[in-house]
């Protein structure tokens, strides 16, 4: 019996599935399971339905969920799974992350992976200039001004993560939910979001707006000058001693709320395609992966970001990485969620090439392009 995944190029993405493969061939000798990979863009923004076809398995982004219901690509998990197993899930899950691939009554995904907006510095160059990291905004401001000549801040800016970034000081700000259930976003809160990032753009290095976390990650490991980055999607795995040149120390997102809230969920949950023809031993899979045990050990000894709320408190895999996951933890927990309704793939992708734009073309209208921005999401949303 074959079955195989589709999930992202990076070992945080693949290697910890494989083991997962691996060690569940070695209970169902008959199953082999393969996976394959693809790069983060595609991961983001690739249509469901045409993986859907070709998988059994997919770790998908939650803001997909409304379109996989609608087109009927995937299967209720709460269906081929213990009442017991989901509800376990839905108690160790951190923040967010369980809740977000829950629609219309089922569950369509399980949050093996979780990840959020993140801090992250070069904690030696800072400890070797007796500099602690930022807090708050103004702090993060402070930082890319006083920096030391020829080193830099950076920030993902390719048009996802200038999205994200933007989003995710909206919610931080923001005392209502927005572009869901047909609520615009703030004027006020937006246009106070616009000024906080063009203060950020103008001390950040440039070629931000062409990095995607990956990049500027890989970046700041490999090369002495990046120093700090105020909003990146967490990657444990740079955190690990040997990953990569240096190591990469990640915190909670910084805030003038005196509490690192809003920042935009990510992680990846792991669903079942309809067309898959084994669902039964699939699942079966899926409650291995994402059981406590194997979260715990198999899946973060090879590169896995978990899901499972012990592993974030394990005490070793903590010291393992910096304790990346201690520190991020009230981030996560305090984090948001993006919308989900069919169609809003679309509106994130034209609103993240606008908002990229925005900034680069130095625009200043700053009330009317928030207006342009609800806008399109009317537009989206009612059709």
């Amino acid at each position: 019996m074959k079955l195989k995944g589709m999930t992202w190029s990076h070992d945080r993405g693949l290697k910890p599935l494989i083991k997962a493969a691996s060690a569940f061939q070695k209970l169902h000798s008959k199953v082999d399971i393969t996976w394959d990979a693809r790069s983060l863009a595609d991961f983001e923004l690739y249509p469901l339905n045409k993986l859907a076809a070709a998988y059994d398995f997919m770790m998908i982004d939650h803001p997909h969920i409304g379109t996989a219901y609608a087109q009927k690509l995937l299967l209720p998990l709460d269906e081929l799974l213990p009442t017991s197993f989901i509800a376990d899930q839905e108690k160790n899950s951190v923040g967010l992350s369980h809740k977000s691939y829950y629609w219309k009554g089922h569950q369509w995904a399980l949050a093996a992976d979780a990840a959020a907006q993140f801090s992250a510095y070069r904690q030696d160059l800072l400890d070797t200039w007796d500099i602690l990291p930022p807090v708050t905004w103004q702090d993060v401001l402070r930082l890319g001004e006083y920096l030391p000549d020829g080193y830099v801040m950076g920030i993902p800016f390719v048009p996802i993560h200038a999205y994200s970034s933007f989003f995710s000081l909206c919610a931080q700000l923001s005392p209502e939910p927005f572009w869901s259930n047909g609520q615009p976003l703030s004027i006020d809160v937006g246009v106070r979001v616009l000024q906080l990032l063009r203060k950020l753009m103008g001390v950040v290095d440039q070629d931000s707006y062409d990095m995607d976390p990956i990049q500027l990650l890989d970046k700041m490991a490999h090369d002495d000058k990046l120093v700090y980055c105020p909003l990146v999607y967490g990657y444990s795995t740079y955190s690990l001693e040997g990953f990569a040149k240096r190591r990469i120390k990640f915190n909670a997102m910084p805030s003038d709320t005196g509490r690192p809230n809003g920042s935009m969920i990510g992680g990846v949950g792991l669903a079942i395609s309809s067309q898959c023809k084994h669902p039964e031993i699939a699942a079966q899979f899926l409650g291995f992966t994402l059981s406590g045990e194997f979260q715990c050990h198999g899946y973060v000894d090879h590169f896995g970001q978990p899901g499972y709320r012990s592993a974030w408190l394990d005490e070793h895999v903590n010291e393992q990485a910096m304790n990346f996951y201690h520190d991020t933890l009230t981030t996560m927990d305090l984090g948001s969620m993006r919308p989900r309704f069919d169609g809003y793939i679309g509106f994130q992708e034209k609103a993240g090439n606008m908002i990229r734009g925005f900034f680069m073309d130095e625009r200043k209208d700053d009330e009317a392009f928030i207006h342009t921005l609800n806008g399109l999401f009317l537009d989206v949303y009612t059709h």
